[in-house]
């Protein structure tokens, strides 16, 4: 949750940075200035709430359903660690699975944040309320196929660059999770999340933009390749690559903090399942 609170006025001048301008030259720091002017500085975290309401849910499901698939995936000996291939599967998996539960959640988040103080718009459950009146369920996974392709290899990235990541800052970590005397430090775990915060942030950044125009101005298009072609005709190809510096900032922030608490909570479970007190994972 820190980790939503944190980042959220960076993801929120991302939205902004991605959607329609017809200016040539669009900056985090002008977003940022015309905003805390004409709508105030809260105006950054509009759209939290939607998040901070799932975000403990969606983690364990993305680190639950990882933990299993990079398993099934897995022809190796249970007792050894997945290989790299069945990382890079199992989060695939994990990541097309997970659009199921992200799509309403980003669809609500990304509507409110763009909402203006003028209008004073709708809360969160209004905007629900007003959708399914409208569209039915369908409308709330508006922009679940672009969620799916975006979710699915970035997670694979995402995952395989953590795994090799940090192997190669403590190398025989992956062979020996249970021998608390060998596990990574908390500033190699936040560098490995962090990096591969980025890596999965990167590879899959155009998409973003187009889902991000898709659930935010729903009318505007008729589909992902018309979102596309129009994007890129009328504001040009680099409109796909707009504020990736905030979404690379931010991700390396939070994607550092999420996985240093999942890997000192698992410690800290072994621990006390193992009958021990719990010992600290990081020095």
């Amino acid at each position: 949750m820190a980790g939503v609170i944190s980042g959220h006025p960076l993801d929120t001048l991302r939205i902004r940075l991605q959607q329609p301008s017809s200016s040539s030259s669009f900056s985090a720091l002008k977003v940022l200035r015309s905003m805390a002017s004409s709508e105030g500085p809260l105006a950054l975290y509009k759209g939290m709430s939607a998040p901070l309401a799932s975000v403990a849910f969606q983690n364990a499901v993305v680190f639950q359903v990882y933990a299993v698939l990079s398993r099934a995936f897995d022809s190796r000996n249970g007792r050894d660690p997945p290989s790299y291939k069945s990382v890079v599967l199992g989060g695939v998996g994990t990541g097309a699975l997970q659009s199921l539960i992200l799509c309403p959640v980003e669809l609500i988040k990304i509507q409110l944040q763009l909402q203006k103080q003028a209008s004073r718009g709708l809360g969160p459950m209004g905007l629900i309320r007003r959708i399914m009146e409208r569209e039915g369920v369908k409308g709330m996974y508006r922009g679940l196929a672009v969620t799916a392709l975006r979710d699915a290899p970035a997670h694979g990235v995402y995952f395989w660059t953590y795994e090799y990541t940090r192997e190669h800052l403590h190398p025989g970590c992956r062979q020996c999770e249970e021998n608390t005397t060998t596990t990574l430090t908390l500033g190699k775990m936040l560098v490995a999340g962090g990096v591969a915060g980025v890596a999965s942030w990167v590879c899959c950044y155009p998409l973003d933009v187009l889902k991000s125009r898709l659930q935010g101005e729903p009318a505007a298009y008729t589909g992902i390749l018309h979102c596309f072609r129009k994007s890129v005709r009328e504001e040009g190809p680099a409109v796909l690559w707009r504020g990736l510096g905030t979404a690379v900032a931010r991700a390396f922030v939070v994607n550092g903090a999420i996985f240093s608490a999942y890997e000192v909570a698992l410690r800290c479970l072994s621990s006390y399942q193992g009958g021990q007190s719990p010992s600290p994972a990081a020095e």
